[in-house]
This record gives structure tokens, C-alpha cells and sequence, in this order.
């Protein structure tokens, strides 16, 4: 296992961030930042009302590739988790007996914004089990779990532990059947696969723009399915640049969720990011992915003292697998991977507790993450596997 003087960076955490990034959003970013520098829908000079074209444009984008009711309802957050805060604490009245629903797949910025409103005595809370092989709700667990004060129902959408895909739309449809809100955080999933926020019943669909949408960090959004603003309150109030003769917040969207200057500069690059993605095509960029993820499997199939996580085939599975390693702890392996080959990948439990309780990682610390995006290659995925094999087959001869 010499190591090379210099290896090549290869970048495998794209389910923490995307990177690299479209060069059209690095330079949408530079010309905000040269030549425009105002603040959306305060002024009347023309780099304010172009700065509010950005983005309206951004809205725009968003609603055509999620199939959305009104650009106006997508809200800009600093991030998913932000937005699934706005989700979660929105839907719960603390004078009113409530319950949630999430599951053991879910990520901290699901479980712990419930947890909180649990700990303060606002609500009770069901946490759905998963198949362990596969990272599977069973949908009929989650109809068995609904109950007359369910305010929502809240889901990962795809694992960034396992890379399972989670069958939203059925769940949806049982949400929307029994009147429950359904959240959809999708994290890892918008971007990577096609989401239809009206084919899937999605009431709130939060997402970041700095992983598979391409854009930068500190960008992010809630949609608000038409209606449900009625049931959501706001968590913050501020100027909106709208109606400033009143001192309470707007009632119309999207000014009722956004009080204080935007993070222009970032949505700058995230339009770019999602006008990127629609001139690709997200079907042709969920055929790459699923490439990506027949290539990874086949390398891992037949590696010794090497286990993977998540679905054994390319159903039900996005471009993110966890994996372990005989004689490694996850931060070695990680720390092998970067100095040997240059290898770029994230160990430990991935802000998901239950999810590693779940598949029997939390003991040995988790798991070594690979995630994918759509600048890696065939090829690239190959190297990986090849050097797990490699770094395998050499812990194999020290250990006979």
C-alpha cells in the first residue's frame, strides 16, 4: 500500500456538500457580488429590482423541477434544517394535545427539533422501525402509528447513512387520506432523483441548495403546500420590505417566512445551480446516479472483511453507502483512504443516532462514508472499490 507522493483529490462527501459546483453558480456569485450587491425588495434602482429577479427566477426553477402549485411557496431558508424547524415547531400548538410521527432512518434535523418539543411537554412522539437489512419503512407501520392529534408525519426521504430511498408517495397518500401533514426531508434525495411534490402528496418538502442542488452553503427552502400556510405560523418576524406601514408580519407568501435581507449572493448561485440540473434533466441525472451505484456495488461485491449498508441492489438506493472494514475504525479507514489515495470520504454516525442503532454500526463508531454526484465518473467509483480491495487485501496478509 505505497503510498503516491501527491494522489489526485477525489471528492466522495457529497452528502455533506456538493462540491465541485457548476461553473455558471461560481460566476452568477462573482457578479452579484461585483456588480449588483443590493438588497432584494429594498430599493427601486434597478440592481435591487434585478437582485428580486434573481430571485423570482430561483422560485421559478424550483417550482418547475418539483412540480410545484406556486413559486411563491417556495420559502428560502438558511438551510434543511432550518426549514424543517419551521415545519415541525409551525405544526405544533402547545395549547393542544399533539403527537408526530418520524422514524428510525431519520436524520438529527428531524429527531431532534421533535425531541425538543417532546422534552418541553408539547407533544408525544412515535418513532417508526425499519427493516435493518434494507433501511425500509413498512408504510403500514406508519398508518398503525397515526393517531386523532397527529399534527405530522416526518420522513428522510433518502438515507444518508444507507442511500435508501424511502417510498414517499405511498406514505403520502396515507398521510393525505388520514389528514395529516406529511414533511419530506430531502436532503440527499433533491437534485439525485425526480421528486413531485403533487404526485407524492407532499404537504411540506424541505431541501438545502449546497448538496445536489448544486448551489452554495447557507442556502435552503421549505414548500408550503397551498393552504397549509393557514396552519403554520410564524417562528420569526422582521422586516420584509412589503407593507412597512404595519407592524405585524405579512400574511401572503413569501414574505410571511422571510423577515430580513436574503442571502442574495447565495440564491444567486443556486438559480444557477437549479437552471443547471433542468438543462441536464433529472431523469438523465437519476440514470448517472443509479450508474454510479451498479458500479459500486459490483466493486464491493467481493471484497473480504468488507460490509455495506442499505439495499443490496440498485432499488430503493441513491448514490451514498456506508461501509466498514475489518481492523478499521471508520476515521482510520477514512484517514487511509485520504493519504493513500486521495480519497475524500466522511466516517463516524453521520447526525443520524438511530439510523446506525438500527443496522448495528454505533459499537464500532459507525461507518466510512462514500457519496456520489454528478461530476464522478464510472471510473472514479472504480478507483474507490479498487482501493478498498487493495487496502483489504493487505490487512488480509498481515492478519494470516
Amino acid at each position: 500500500m505505497d503510498s503516491p507522493a501527491s494522489p489526485r483529490r477525489l471528492y466522495m462527501d457529497n452528502a455533506a456538500t456538493s462540491f465541485p459546483k457548476p461553473k455558471a453558480v461560481i460566476e452568477a456569485m462573482v457578479r452579484y457580488a461585483t456588480e449588483l450587491g443590493a438588497s432584494a425588495g429594498r430599493g427601486a434602482y434597478r440592481e435591487a429590482l434585478e437582485t428580486s429577479d434573481i430571485l423570482s427566477d430561483c422560485r421559478r426553477r424550483l417550482n418547475q423541477l418539483f412540480h410545484g402549485e406556486k413559486p411563491e411557496h417556495f420559502i428560502f431558508t438558511l438551510n434543511c434544517t432550518d426549514a424543517l424547524n419551521l415545519a415541525i415547531k409551525g405544526l405544533v400548538d402547545s395549547g393542544r394535545k399533539n403527537h408526530a410521527i418520524c422514524t428510525h432512518i431519520d436524520h438529527n434535523s428531524i429527531l431532534r427539533p421533535i425531541q425538543a418539543l417532546q422534552d418541553r411537554g408539547w407533544l408525544d412522539q412515535t418513532r417508526v422501525a425499519i427493516d435493518p437489512a434494507t433501511g425500509l419503512v413498512d408504510p403500514r407501520d406508519i398508518r398503525k402509528a397515526i393517531r386523532p392529534e397527529t399534527r405530522f408525519i416526518a420522513i428522510t426521504h433518502g438515507s444518508n447513512v444507507t442511500g435508501t430511498i424511502q417510498p414517499i408517495r405511498e406514505i403520502g397518500r396515507i398521510a393525505r387520506e388520514c389528514a395529516v401533514p406529511f414533511i419530506v426531508d430531502a436532503a440527499q434525495s433533491a437534485g439525485h432523483i425526480p421528486i413531485d411534490v403533487r404526485e407524492d402528496c407532499i404537504d411540506l418538502l424541505a431541501a438545502p441548495g449546497h448538496k445536489a442542488l448544486l448551489g452554495p452553503l447557507g442556502t435552503g427552502f421549505l414548500y408550503v403546500r397551498p393552504g397549509l400556510e393557514k396552519l403554520l405560523p410564524t417562528l420569526r418576524e422582521g422586516g420584509t420590505g412589503s407593507v412597512s406601514e404595519q407592524d405585524r408580519q405579512p400574511d401572503f407568501l413569501p414574505d410571511k417566512y422571510e423577515p430580513g435581507s436574503h442571502n442574495a449572493i447565495g440564491i444567486a448561485g443556486l438559480n444557477e445551480g437549479v437552471k443547471w440540473i433542468l438543462d441536464q434533466g433529472i431523469e438523465k441525472l437519476a440514470a448517472h446516479d443509479l450508474d454510479l451505484v451498479r458500479t459500486m456495488l459490483e466493486g464491493l461485491s467481493d471484497i473480504q472483511g468488507l460490509t455495506y449498508y442499505g439495499p443490496r441492489g440498485v432499488k430503493n438506493r441513491l448514490g451514498v453507502f456506508s461501509v466498514r472494514l475489518e481492523g478499521f475504525e471508520p476515521y482510520e479507514l477514512a484517514a487511509v483512504l485520504e493519504s493513500h489515495y486521495g480519497i475524500l470520504t466522511r466516517p463516524g454516525l453521520h447526525c443520524a443516532p438511530l439510523a446506525h442503532q438500527a443496522i448495528g454500526t454505533t459499537e464500532f463508531g459507525g461507518t466510512t462514508r462514500f457519496s456520489f454526484s454528478p461530476f464522478l465518473s464510472k471510473q472514479d467509483v472504480k478507483f474507490a472499490t479498487d482501493a478498498l480491495a487493495e487496502v483489504a487485501a493487505e490487512v488480509g496478509e498481515v492478519m494470516k
